[in-house]
């Protein structure tokens, strides 16, 4: 199997990982709601946002189409890099990394895309497949579906800290998604043996 077919399996087990698990808590889960994984350290936690890793959002409609169209250019140049390496045989870390980041795009983008189609709102209820009176939205504002959190420190600064003395904090506060994290170890990879990477593929060339 080429390494083209190989990156496209790849990227297709790891896009039916992330919308099954998405899809199973936006029918199974109302809005806010959430249950323990592991202890107090590690719970599902259902929020939706407008789209950006991490919970971040640009406000307004504009906002939400700006970033729509932001990551469909985004994911189109991403594919075409990791056609290109696969082609040249980069090195198999490099591929790995830019396929995560796709899927990880491309996990985000169907929720932002079709989710406001194919389901009602999750407000006070659990939300419908395919609903009869329509989903909640039109294409390309729809919500994405986050859901770890994993809230490993929660307690107060010391008294002693400037300007945050004695207030709350909780490490690590951002609620996400497996998208998220697809894109988060991609990059992290990138970022770590990148030497390693484009050395080899340059030295290919």
């Amino acid at each position: 199997m080429s390494l083209i077919k190989k990156s496209a399996l790849f990227i297709v087990v790891l896009l039916i990982l992330d919308q099954v698990f998405k899809i199973w808590i936006k029918t199974h889960m109302m809005l806010g709601e959430e249950f323990p994984v592991f202890g107090d350290w590690f719970i599902i936690h259902f929020i939706e946002n407008n789209g950006m890793a991490f919970g971040m959002e640009l406000e307004g409609k504009m906002g939400k189409i700006l970033l729509s169209l932001f990551r469909i250019v985004a994911i189109c140049g991403i594919g075409w890099y990791l056609n290109d390496i696969c082609k040249k045989k980069a090195p198999r870390g490099l591929i790995l990394s830019i396929g995560l980041i796709f899927a990880g795009a491309m996990g985000n983008i169907i929720d932002s895309a079709f989710y406001g189609m194919i389901f009602n709102d999750s407000y006070y209820q659990v939300a419908s497949f395919l609903p009869d009176a329509g989903g909640y939205s039109s294409f390309l504002h729809g919500k994405v579906v986050d859901m770890l959190y994993f809230p490993l420190i929660d307690g107060n600064f010391p008294s002693w800290v400037p300007f945050w003395g004695g207030d709350h904090f909780v490490f690590f506060r951002p609620v996400f998604n497996i998208a998220d994290s697809y894109i988060t170890i991609g990059v992290a990879l990138i970022l770590l043996f990148h030497k390693k990477y484009f050395v080899q593929e340059i030295s290919k060339k």
